[in-house]
């Protein structure tokens, strides 16, 4: 009898332990492993410290102790309970907020972290600003930016920190027809691919839970930005592209999540909206970089009067010369023209078209080649959405006409016919877009741009330019 009732004791217990063990042990979540990666994780500190140089030097940064205290606490408490096997020694984390007025937010290589303005006004609760940011550190945690840069050709660091910090200066990737753009790797490092976008989700809300937030914040603050897009596409989507059906695996990962503990301080971050709200109202961004335009440089210099581009340009001579990038493609150029590199794209200009103007290369005549990720590998659309970024960022770009089937390099291409107005000129000029796709699935592009009362003058040495196209990848 008493053997039997020991036993039955010690089942009771035994099933009690388990049940207290099953109980202390999170629950079944989403594993995220790391993508591949080249770059050591002192690289990545070193591209992201030179890329936040860069932007704190032509960014506002708002620069109040208390709103400052409510950020780095935030980002402190996320940092804290990161899973061990993705920690960092060498990262440096900082938080910083922007003061201009669109709702969006960054994170670079190594850990430094900017949030608009904007974004912390939209945000109804704590947990929405600590889910942009759990979303933003997780691409830090997980590598996001020199893994997709793994998958482009190398280039140097100081290059490639130069690009990032334009691509972020600049705003979206399409700021420059007719500007200069900052295309190539900065793109790589700010323009997540869909795979990247939901990793960093599922990362982000189990980051919110280990953190004492609702993980449903996140949704939240998505549901938020996508309604301040309007009819267009918001600026933090363009940069963080939604994988799909966002809402349903955010709902499907929080509810095997416990939220431990309990973090947001409502009353800090109530103070914290109100000494926004008190301040003067956030200029937005295209304000700042017009006002930098006309501010003097570090130097003492006045800045270059972007006016004076594209005044006085020498028509495309009839000789022309070869230039040939690495591995990937060989051109045939009027030997007039210049050879602008910036990262991952080459300009082609003449004499009087083009200029430094607060760190971007602007150019009214000639062309841009180079390479663009594409998640969606399907040349139409990869070719829709450069086009839709381009826009994005000049509203006066129009097409003329629907895509045309064309050959570039032997490959099936597709041409696009646009119309825009300079913002450096104020001139009408025409846009001529070539794509084709790389054997790696990427999109290669040439841009042509050029006045449109002059356009007819260039359009032929445009036309043998692609034509002397040979792509080698």
């Amino acid at each position: 009898m008493t053997f039997h009732r020991q036993r039955s004791d010690r089942r009771l217990l035994s099933a009690a332990a388990f049940f207290a063990v099953a109980v202390s042990l999170p629950l079944a979540q989403t594993r995220i492993t790391p993508p591949k990666n080249r770059y050591t994780p002192a690289q990545d500190v070193e591209l992201g410290q030179k890329a936040a140089q860069e932007v704190e030097q032509q960014l506002p940064l708002l620069r109040d102790d208390g709103i400052g205290s409510f950020m780095d606490r935030i980002g402190r408490r996320l940092v804290q309970v990161m899973p061990s096997e993705m920690e960092h020694r060498e990262f440096r984390y900082s938080f910083k907020v922007i003061n201009v007025r669109e709702i969006n937010a960054f994170a670079l290589p190594g850990g430094p972290m900017f949030v608009n303005r904007g974004m912390i006004q939209a945000a109804k609760v704590e947990g929405e600003v600590a889910g942009v940011m759990a979303h933003e550190l997780s691409h830090v945690i997980l590598r996001h930016g020199t893994a997709a840069a793994t998958k482009a050709r190398p280039f140097e660091i100081g290059a490639i920190a130069g690009a990032i910090a334009g691509a972020i200066i600049g705003g979206d990737i399409g700021q420059a027809v007719g500007q200069g753009s900052q295309f190539g790797l900065g793109t790589y490092f700010l323009r997540y691919s869909r795979e990247y976008e939901k990793q960093a989700d599922l990362l982000g809300v189990q980051l919110m839970a280990r953190a004492g937030y609702d993980p449903l914040d996140l949704m939240h603050m998505f549901q938020t930005i996508a309604k301040q897009g309007g009819g267009g596409v918001p600026q933090f989507m363009s940069d963080h592209p939604n994988p799909g059906n966002r809402e349903t695996y955010i709902r499907e990962e929080a509810s095997h999540l416990r939220i431990e503990g309990q973090a947001g301080d409502s009353r800090e971050f109530a103070l914290a909206k109100d000494r926004l709200q008190s301040m003067p109202p956030a200029p937005t961004t295209e304000q700042v970089t017009r006002k930098g335009k006309q501010t003097p440089t570090r130097s003492g210099e006045p800045a270059p009067d972007a006016r004076t581009i594209g005044t006085r340009v020498a028509p495309p001579s009839s000789r022309y010369k070869t230039y040939t990038e690495g591995n990937l493609f060989r051109v045939s150029v009027p030997d007039n023209w210049r050879e602008v590199a910036t990262s991952n794209s080459v300009k082609f200009v003449p004499d009087g078209a083009y200029g430094q103007v607060q760190g971007r290369t602007i150019f009214t005549h000639g062309l841009e080649l180079g390479v663009l990720r594409n998640e969606i590998h399907s040349l139409q659309e990869a070719t829709q959405e450069f086009i839709d970024g381009l826009s994005q960022s000049n509203p006066s770009l129009r097409a003329t006409g629907q895509f045309q089937n064309t050959s570039l390099s032997a490959r099936n291409g597709i041409a696009a016919t646009l119309n825009n107005v300079s913002e450096v000129t104020g001139r009408g000029e025409t846009v001529t877009v070539f794509t084709t796709l790389l054997r790696d699935g990427n999109l290669f592009y040439c841009i042509a741009v050029a006045p449109q009362d002059e356009y007819q003058g260039y359009q032929r040495s445009f036309q043998r330019v692609v034509q002397s196209i040979r792509l080698s990848d």
